[in-house]
């Protein structure tokens, strides 16, 4: 007789959901009756977030490993280097495409409701006299630092990978960061390719045994995840409530509704008519990497499962998903073009800076770049915002007015890139010829 609990037994992705619901209504009630507590804000700060921070860290101390044996074995195991080309040329194209979309239905909602143009005075004020100076100044510096295109582009070779490596989650690192550590890794996949002797062998077994040591890793830390989520989730809603999002509702709103028309319109269109699977049964086997991506608003720590779930559950061949997957959690972020798309036009509405043709398409070409490059980590947009802002003649300082409601956004967007990355993985799969287990 099995002995087992019927707790134990329990999917992971309905342990994670049951930990997002407990945390998102004990947030509601905690702050409905001791929002401005003293005493709630250190509990939060020396209780309950270390403990959501706790699970985020065992998460991200995998990545960079994990990056560098996946993105060597994917390009490794590819074996010809034709076929490389071939899968990054199509990754890319359907990056750009698929991006470019995603900013488009944001642009053109914002510009069908205007929600920057409806707030009253006195919530104008109220939302100005909120700024948070401190990270409003911390943030504009960080884009006042942002370097050039030329420099951007030759930071991608790195000149020290450990030293990238090292600064990858580093907000103030202002090297190549992560994407330098996807394209050595990418090199050193190259190179095993190129030179196959006995002693490569050696080292490629090497990169698939980290690869198995690092998901194991994972593995561990994943039996956090509805704790940590749990703690996550009651941080942000205990300290947020609801006054801010009320206020800033029309903002919310069409930013989720871009977002939910671009993961139910647009990706189950392509899954449909381009790949040739049940948009459904997809959505309904990713259910895991939704709910790990919402309530870790990070791409990076969301790989992990993401590539469990391509292998296992999508049946992407392993060296597809390794190459897709970990490219796209820096790389193919529509999600996050669409958001900067919206918040620009919605705070040139709130500083009544009217935007001609050429200044949207500015946006359009910025935004759909932003989303290829953008960190894969909370918050990491905001500084691409910034920049956004001030070359359409917004102030830069006005990204703090949309505080409040960044990380809920955060969490929704996330979702929108984490599928945007699977639908591409399932998509260069199909267009390299192998048959998927999932039927229309």
């Amino acid at each position: 007789m099995d002995s087992a609990s019927p707790r134990a037994k329990r999917p992971l992705h309905i342990k994670i959901f049951i930990g997002l619901a407990i945390g998102l209504f004990a947030g509601l009630i905690v702050n409905f009756f001791w929002g401005e507590s003293a005493t709630l804000d250190w509990l939060i700060r020396n209780l309950i977030a270390p403990v959501g921070q706790l699970f985020l860290r065992i998460i991200f101390m995998a990545v960079i490993p994990l990056i560098f044996s996946a993105l060597a074995l994917g390009v490794a195991e590819l074996g010809d280097i034709r076929q490389l080309g071939r899968i990054g040329a199509r990754t890319l194209g359907y990056t750009v495409i698929v991006t470019l979309i995603s900013v488009l239905i944001g642009l053109f909602l914002v510009n069908w409701i205007q929600p920057g143009t409806g707030l009253s005075e006195a919530e104008r004020q109220m939302l100005t006299g909120s700024l948070t100076v401190s990270s409003v100044n911390k943030t504009v510096q960080s884009a006042a630092e942002a370097k050039s295109v030329v420099q951007t582009l030759l930071d991608l070779i790195p000149k020290n990978p450990l030293a990238d490596a090292v600064g990858a989650f580093d907000e103030n690192y202002r090297g190549g960061g992560i994407l330098a550590v996807m394209v050595f890794s990418l090199f050193v996949g190259l190179a095993l390719t190129l030179t196959r002797s006995e002693r490569t062998e050696t080292f490629e077994r090497f990169l698939q045994g980290l690869y198995d040591v690092v998901m194991m890793i994972i593995h561990m830390g994943m039996k956090l995840a509805p704790l940590g989520v749990a703690c996550l989730v009651f941080s942000v809603v205990a300290r947020l409530g609801l006054d801010v999002v009320v206020i800033l509702g029309k903002f919310v709103f069409v930013v989720m509704a871009g977002l939910l028309i671009h993961l139910l319109g647009v990706y189950s269109l392509i899954l449909k008519y381009r790949i040739k699977v049940s948009p459904w049964r997809f959505f309904g086997r990713i259910k895991e990497v939704i709910l790990t991506a919402f309530s870790t608003s990070s791409s990076n720590v969301t790989l992990p499962t993401a590539l469990r779930t391509a292998d296992q559950n999508l049946g992407i061949p392993r060296h597809i998903g390794n190459f897709v997957l970990t490219l796209g959690s820096t790389a193919n972020q529509n999600g996050t073009a669409l958001y900067e798309g919206v918040t620009v036009l919605f705070l040139a509405q709130f500083f009544g800076v009217e935007l001609t043709l050429v200044q949207q398409l500015t946006v359009i070409f910025a935004a759909v770049l932003a989303g290829i490059g953008t960190a894969g980590v909370p918050g990491g947009s905001l500084p691409v915002i910034v920049l956004i802002l001030q070359s359409v003649g917004v102030p830069g300082e006005g990204i703090g007015i949309i505080f409040g409601v960044d990380r809920i956004l955060d969490m929704s967007r996330t979702v929108i890139n984490v599928t945007g990355d699977l639908t591409a993985a399932m998509y260069v799969a199909r267009a390299e010829g192998y048959e998927l287990e999932l039927e229309s």
